[in-house]
Formats: structure tokens, C-alpha cells, sequence
């Protein structure tokens, strides 16, 4: 498909392989979108604990008009059977036209394309009622102006999206349930699909290849035969969103994915799905940002801060910044708190506490991945007063050898990271770090930690700065080094 740049009108005209023209309205801010934001901020003076505060004061879930707009007045029935997109969507018209207020699903399953949100919107799930995403990718076309694994193009519309919105809500007791599973959607990431045909592989390395060479995102056109799953949640330069109280399952890929969004609260949601990179809450390049009370129980990463990923996180250069995690619940996934692997616009000012880690499926606490092409700035992470059951692999993981390793010219930079009063039942190690010769990790400390059932030594590869100071792994004091 080739895309030719938006009219005065802000239309996007897209031009199928066979030469059929499409002409599908721009979203809100498309152009804007287009440009890249002024450059990151030199180093800032290391903010510790007393930043919480002021961050969190700053943080403040919308607030919607007091009316309500039942998506069965609209059309819509609840028998699983029913398509109910269109109802949804004149639900949603209808709300905002007048003003705002509450989307509501009521108890029994409804059947759904790509629902977008608009401004002053809250899309409430009652208790018992689940909005169940269709298994046909068609249902996600026209393609959005999105991000696929931290680089910009035009694709399937992620299941609940926002363009551009100020207060936006997806709220309430009910379920989202993806339907993706072992024979659809899962399949697209290509590891074991008897359907070579039907992979992600081909689409992803073209796309890595676009943003390498400039490509200008309007031209990064995929969609339909291309395969690259929707994330199931992505509100996109959006201000004010609140995520509450929803279960989420069986997702395509990424659970919740707010992207270039401020003031973000996600508070109390339950994930539980375990497919191909089904990540559960991936905030990138967002600023001021609170995850609280959520459990996690997920295929990947539990909660991963994002930035963009290589070339095309440097030239939008947006860091995720001023995330407060805290009293939330993981089991199973590839890491707890994870910064990364798309890091290029770099993360800063990084706090968790109060959480709680147990499974023998769960990889890792901390994790911070990145590499010489992915490159970026991360530093002041901090993490407090967290109790960890069992980990697989390490406690705290710092690496920069995910994936490509030194191939790249863009050493990143990981410094000040302070763990403490963080315990731990049993790990394999309880550090893995590992920096370059040439570009050590910086300033790692441990303050009144305990880690037992300690397997085998730590690793520790090129850091300068780590301090321990009354921290024990099996009883024994260890010392600075």
C-alpha cells in the first residue's frame, strides 16, 4: 500500500496493492504527530524518594459529566453474537456531542471491532458485562497513525484507541477480553505457525529497515497482510487517561500501551494473559504516570517503560519519565519492573514500592535491557520496600546485550539505580549486571536488602559504583566492591 501525505482537508488517501483508493479521514493532530518534539534535557539532578510527592500531585484522574449512555439504547445486544461496533461507536457520538460523560456496557457479552474513544469519554464496564474483541482483522482497518514495538506506521487499529483526546476513561468491573489465542492472532509472531505464510517476520524487518532509512511515517503503510498484531489498549498523545478496575485477557500482543500521553493513571486492573509478547502495561514516552493495585500474571514483561525503539525513538526523543509504580501484584512474566528493550528516547525518574513477586515463571524484579543500537539515558530508578517470593532468573537485571548487543554506535547510558529493603525467597543470581568495557553501567546501590536460596554467584560485568550497604544473600554480608 503506498499513503500519500494528508490534504488541507486532513484526509489520508491510502492506495491499496491492487489500486483501489481509499480516502479515510486523518486523526485529530496528524500532522502534528508527523513532527519531532523539541530535543530530551541534559542530565538532571538525581530527584530521589522526595520527587514522589510532587509527581504525584500532579497526577489527576479525569473527572466525566454525570450522564450515561447504555450502548443497548444504541443497538447494541449482548449474546456474544451480535456485531455491536457501530452501536458502540454512535454511543460514543453521542456522549461526546452532548457534552461527555459515561459509555456504559452493561452485564452480558457484546461483540466488537476497534472501539475509539473521543475526549470527556469513559467507557464503563459494568460487573458481568465483557466487550469481547472480533477475531477478524478487518474489523481493525481503516489503519491509525500507531507505534509497533516503539516505531511509528500506519496499521491495524489497536482494539480501544484514542488519537489526540483530553479525558479519556476505560473504567469499571467488567471485562475486555481479546479472544487472541493459539490459533488466532498468536500466530502472526511466526515461532511455531504451521502457516508460514501468515508471520510477522517479513512486515517487522521491513519496518526496522523504514525507520533506519527515514522513511517518513506517512509512507509506513501495513495493515491488512502484513501481520503485525494490534496492541489492545493505546490512548496516543492523549491528556488526562484513566484506566480503572477493568480485567483484561487474551490480548493479541501489549495489554495497555499509552503512548506520548500525560497525567496517566492506571489503578486497580487485573491482566491475566499468556500469549506472545502480552506485556501487560507498557507506558511510552509518557510523562507523569501512576500504576497502582494492578496484578500482573502475563506472557512478557509485567509492567515495561518504553521510548521508541532506534533511530525513530531518537528523532521523536520522548522519554518515559516520572512513573510511580506501587502495592501491585505479579506472577508470572518475563520481568516485574522492566525499563526497556525500546529505550532510545531514554526513561528517568522511576519509582516502585510496596510490590509484591512470586512465581517460578517470573524472570526477573528489576530488568533493565538496551543495547548499543537501541542506545538511551536511564537513570534515577529507584525501587523500595518490595518482597519477592521466587524469581527465575535474577533479582535485579541490568543488560546490554539484549538481542543485537555492541553492534550499534549509541551506548546507553544506565546510571543511579538504588534498590532497597527488597527481599527475596529464592533466585538464580541475585545481580545480573552486564555493561560494556568501553561503557560501564554507573552508580548501582543496595541499601537493606536480603536475598536467600541464592543459587549461584552474581554476575557483574563493567559497572563502577556498586555499593552495598547491610545487604545479605544467604545470611552473608556482602561487601562493596
Amino acid at each position: 500500500m503506498r499513503h500519500d501525505q494528508p490534504t488541507r482537508r486532513q484526509f489520508l488517501r491510502l492506495t491499496t496493492a491492487a489500486g483501489a483508493a481509499l480516502l479515510v479521514p486523518a486523526p485529530p493532530g496528524f500532522a502534528r504527530a508527523l513532527q519531532a518534539p523539541a530535543q530530551q534535557a541534559a542530565r538532571r539532578v538525581d530527584p530521589g524518594w522526595e520527587a514522589v510527592e510532587t509527581i504525584l500531585a500532579r497526577i489527576k484522574a479525569p473527572v466525566f459529566p454525570p450522564r450515561d449512555f447504555p450502548i443497548t439504547s444504541f443497538g447494541a445486544a449482548g449474546d456474544g453474537e451480535k456485531d455491536c461496533t457501530s452501536a458502540i461507536r454512535a454511543a460514543i457520538t453521542a456522549c461526546r456531542a452532548s457534552g461527555g460523560g459515561r459509555v456504559v456496557v452493561p452485564k452480558g457479552r457484546f461483540l466488537t471491532g476497534a472501539v475509539h474513544l473521543e475526549s470527556d469519554v469513559e467507557l464503563h464496564l459494568v460487573e458481568g458485562a465483557i466487550l469481547a474483541f472480533s477475531r477478524d482483522p478487518r474489523h481493525y482497518l481503516p489503519v491509525v497513525f500507531t507505534r509497533w514495538e516503539g516505531v511509528e506506521l500506519m496499521n491495524y487499529s489497536p482494539f480501544i484507541y484514542a488519537f489526540g483526546a483530553t479525558n479519556v476513561g476505560i473504567t469499571g468491573r467488567g471485562t475486555l477480553d481479546g479472544q487472541a489465542s493459539a490459533d488466532h492472532w498468536w500466530p502472526w509472531k511466526g515461532t511455531s505457525n504451521p502457516k508460514a505464510s501468515q508471520t510477522q517476520t517479513p512486515a517487522r524487518t521491513r519496518l526496522i529497515e523504514m525507520q533506519a532509512k527515514g522513511v517518513p511515517v506517512a509512507e509506513r503503510v501495513f495493515g491488512e497482510g502484513a501481520y503485525l498484531r494490534p496492541n489492545f489498549i493505546q490512548p496516543y498523545r492523549c491528556a488526562n487517561v484513566l484506566i480503572e478496575g477493568v480485567t483484561i485477557t487474551n490480548s493479541p500482543m501489549w495489554e495497555v500501551h499509552p503512548v506520548l500521553c500525560t497525567n496517566v493513571t492506571v489503578r486497580g486492573v487485573h491482566i491475566n494473559t499468556h500469549g506472545p509478547n502480552n506485556d501487560g502495561c507498557d507506558p511510552e514516552s509518557c510523562r507523569d504516570v501512576l500504576i497502582e493495585g494492578c496484578t500482573f500474571d502475563t506472557g512478557d514483561d509485567c509492567i515495561a517503560l518504553k521510548s521508541g525503539r532506534n533511530d525513530d525513538g531518537r528523532r521523536v526523543n520522548v522519554p518515559v519519565e516520572n512513573v510511580v509504580i506501587r502495592d501491585c501484584t505479579m506472577a508470572d512474566g518475563h520481568g516485574g519492573v522492566v525499563i526497556g528493550s525500546e529505550i532510545s528516547g531514554g526513561a528517568r525518574n522511576i519509582f516502585a514500592e510496596r510490590c509484591r513477586m512470586d512465581s517460578p515463571l517470573l524472570d526477573r524484579a528489576l530488568r533493565l535491557k538496551t543495547n548499543s543500537v537501541r542506545g538511551g539515558l536511564i537513570e534515577h530508578v529507584y525501587m523500595r520496600d518490595v518482597t519477592i517470593g521466587q524469581v527465575a532468573e535474577a533479582v535485579v537485571t541490568v543488560n546490554y546485550f539484549y538481542e543485537e548487543g555492541d553492534a550499534g554506535t549509541f551506548p546507553p547510558v544506565v546510571r543511579d539505580i538504588e534498590v532497597r529493603r527488597v527481599t527475596s525467597r529464592k533466585s538464580l543470581h541475585a545481580l545480573l549486571l552486564r555493561g560494556y568495557a568501553h561503557d560501564p553501567i554507573q552508580d548501582v546501590r543496595l541499601v537493606d536488602c536480603t536475598f536467600d536460596g541464592v543459587e549461584k554467584p552474581d554476575i557483574v560485568e563493567h559497572v563502577t559504583g556498586l555499593t552495598f550497604t547491610n545487604v545479605r544473600v544467604n545470611g552473608r554480608v556482602v561487601e562493596s566492591r
